[in-house]
């Protein structure tokens, strides 16, 4: 007879006595966590098909294997997708194959990832069933069943611990341990030493350029050039995920392959971030490690989950900047408090350096710099209601930053760092309101660079805001006009006058038209144009334009306001000799001691009143009184703003032209020298200042031969 049974029921059948015992476990019914499917092979995803660069680092490791290192541990740390696994792969691969070692290979992400791999290593090296289970069971340490027969394992191992981000759980039960056997590789987000007592740490960044233009021709050989590469691993700040990503999508079209020109212009039209994860895998599950889109979202939802969400807020306030050196002083102002507490910055900052989503830098001024695609992720994924707060209070923080009245003086280094995240952030504004407001501040930025002697960043900052904003607040605007007219004052210190010259002449009439000939704007732009005109030789018009721009900021702001003197004292460099003994001119020649009743000894338009007074007295052959003039003013310069500023080279070439009207030959020659030297590197050996300078250097040095 045979029996039979349903759902939970059981039959034994026997044609003999027979002894049962059945257990039964009453739970969840759930299984338990899977062990992994193998310890001996990496478990990675794309391996690279050659690794790039790291050969210091790969050199270090090989070392420790040739030389018998047993007992070390190595920590391999490095923001999210920077290959930190690839390194360890290719260690792992050598170590095995040329070194004859055990290679063991754990995910260390999670606890569950991490306790089941651990035990699968500890069968592997020999544990019995029975050792297995009580470590399951809680009878026994886990870590100790393992490391017991690690140490006394026949062979020679390398454990890599791969994704160990959260260090705690390594500490917990003590699961990083170095053993006499073998040797322990980590690879980590977690940068920060304390964590990795004994080990030796080794960074890995991102690729060096040319190794990164040969990763995506490794991947995409027939989809263009070297050069095209590079310019694609250039825009993806050289990031080795981006690069395999970017690598795999164009290897993989079929229908319409794009080129890495196409690629290109894609990543800087659309969402750079989408467009990159394209490129992964569509036919695998794959791991948020392996896309730019995710990998850095696993680490913010674990500052969520303890309790820090203010790293989660500086990490969405440090995306509204460029992937360049921000000055920390930036962050510590009290504008902060917008998005969140002052006093939690430091906690904050600390958390994002020891996960590796940002790092300090030093460059001249201490910084703090994120990674350009890290930096468009956070972007990209921000909450859409965050964004006004995010916005406002960055800009207040840049606002701060840059000198509400910019003054002459040495150069700043830290106003040249300002100039790519006052860009930025006109990339990021949302409304026209904040984009007004970030053109507002990027335009007194120029100004301020200008002031220090830095044209080049003034004219890319000054044309970046009217770049990106002229669209969207129309060519009209205020604003917009107002940075146009700096960017034509910076391009006529660049030495560029056919360019400046219609910019100013047009953004002049522009401003005339709209706002009145005695408005602020006008009046600005007039004075930049007059400059212009007067150095292309139309001195006429220049002077005329002059003339009326004195008479408009008189009307407008005043005879005693720091811009109006400022044009009159450029009236005193103009002006002829007949036209400075005019009668009616006798007021100008008393200038500086006017200045100097307003405004102060040591204001810059007193110091520029006193110069061009001096050139007045020059040009009226007055040598003796302008040669001390003089003197003080070049003096007074070199030791404010240095030697090479350029106020200070015109006041020494003045200095130089009246020690040889003086009969001091070679003095005049020796000072002129120095001008055309230092304007030639500066400026340049083109530019029309440094021609004009050589060309009074060859008056002198014709002068003084010919009174030998």
């Amino acid at each position: 007879m045979d029996g039979h049974a349903e759902d939970g029921g059981r039959v034994y059948q026997s044609s003999r006595d027979q002894h049962i015992s059945e257990y039964h476990y009453h739970g969840s019914g759930e299984p338990g966590p899977a062990g992994p499917d193998s310890v001996r092979r990496p478990a990675v995803g794309r391996a690279p098909v050659v690794l790039r660069d790291r050969a210091d680092v790969l050199e270090r490791l090989r070392a420790s294997v040739v030389e018998g290192g047993d007992g070390q541990a190595f920590v391999l740390h490095g923001m999210g997708g920077c290959g930190k696994t690839a390194v360890a792969c290719a260690f792992f691969q050598f170590a095995t194959e040329v070194g004859g070692r055990v290679g063991l290979w754990v995910n260390a992400s999670d606890r569950a990832s991490l306790r089941s791999g651990m035990l699968a290593v500890a069968a592997d090296r020999g544990a019995t069933d029975g050792e297995l289970l009580a470590a399951r069971n809680g009878l026994r340490p886990g870590a100790d069943v393992v490391w017991e027969h690690l140490d006394r394992s026949a062979e020679p191992w390398l454990l890599v611990l791969d994704n160990a981000d959260d260090p705690e759980i390594l500490r917990d039960g003590s699961w990083l341990r170095t053993s006499p056997r073998g040797i322990v590789v980590v690879t980590t987000r977690r940068a920060a030493a304390r964590w990795w007592p004994g080990a030796e740490l080794q960074h890995i960044g991102v690729l060096p350029r040319e190794d990164a233009a040969r990763v995506l021709c490794d991947l995409a050989p027939q989809s263009g050039t070297f050069k095209q590469a590079a310019e694609i691993a250039d825009r993806l700040g050289r990031l080795p995920l981006a690069l395999t990503l970017a690598g795999g999508f164009l290897s993989h079209q079929v229908l319409d392959p794009w080129t890495m020109d196409a690629y290109r212009r894609h990543l800087e039209e659309g969402e750079p971030v989408e467009l990159i994860d394209q490129g992964a895998d569509l036919l695998s599950d794959v791991d948020p490690r392996h896309l730019v889109g995710r990998t850095w979202q696993l680490t913010l939802d674990a500052f969520e989950a303890r309790g820090l969400p203010e790293a989660v807020t500086l990490l969405r306030l440090l995306a509204r900047f460029a992937p360049e050196p921000l000055p920390l002083s930036l962050l510590n102002r009290p504008e902060i408090s917008g998005v969140l507490p002052r006093a939690r910055t430091e906690t904050a900052l600390r958390a994002l350096l020891d996960q590796s989503l940002t790092e300090l830098v030093s460059v001249g001024v201490r910084c703090v710099q994120s990674h350009g695609v890290l930096l468009d992720s956070v972007a990209s994924a921000t909450p859409s209601d965050c964004l006004t707060h995010l916005n406002s209070t960055a800009c207040r923080l840049l606002d701060a930053a840059v000198p509400q009245l910019p003054d002459a003086g040495p150069e700043d280094p830290q106003l040249r760092l300002l100039s790519p995240h006052a860009i930025a952030l006109l990339q990021r504004a949302a409304t026209p309101a904040t984009l007004a407001d970030v053109v507002g501040i990027a335009t007194r930025l120029a100004t301020a660079l200008h002031r220090t002697g830095d044209y080049l960043s003034a004219w890319e900052t000054a044309h970046g805001a009217v770049a990106l904003s002229e669209q969207t607040l129309g060519p009209e605007h205020r604003l917009v006009l107002a940075a146009r007219s700096r960017a034509g004052r910076a391009l006529f210190r660049l030495g560029k006058y056919p360019e400046a010259e219609p910019l100013l002449r047009q953004v002049r009439t522009e401003q005339e038209r709209l706002f009145g000939a005695h408005d602020p704007d006008t009046l600005d732009s007039g004075h930049g144009l007059q400059l212009v005109l007067g150095n292309r030789g139309q001195k006429e018009e220049a002077l005329s334009l002059l003339q009326a721009t004195i008479a408009g900021r008189q009307s407008a702001l005043g005879p005693a306001h720091p811009l109006t003197l400022r044009s009159q004292a450029s009236l005193l460099a103009m002006l002829p000799a007949g036209e400075l003994e005019r009668e009616d001119n006798a007021a100008l020649l008393s200038l500086p001691a006017e200045c100097e009743r307003h405004l102060g000894p040591d204001h810059t338009v007193t110091l520029g009143a006193r110069h061009n007074h001096a050139w007045a007295l020059y040009v009226l052959g007055h040598f003796e009184e302008a040669d001390e003039e003089i003197r003080l003013a070049a003096e007074t310069y070199e030791r404010r703003f240095g030697p090479d500023y350029p106020i200070a080279l015109s006041a020494q070439q003045l200095y130089a032209r009246i020690q040889d009207k003086l009969g001091h030959f070679e003095a005049a020659v020796s000072l002129m020298n120095d001008v055309v030297e230092r304007r030639t590197n500066s400026l340049g050996a083109d530019h029309p200042f440094t021609a004009a300078s050589r060309k009074v250097l060859a008056e002198l040095k014709e002068n003084r031969r010919t009174a030998l």
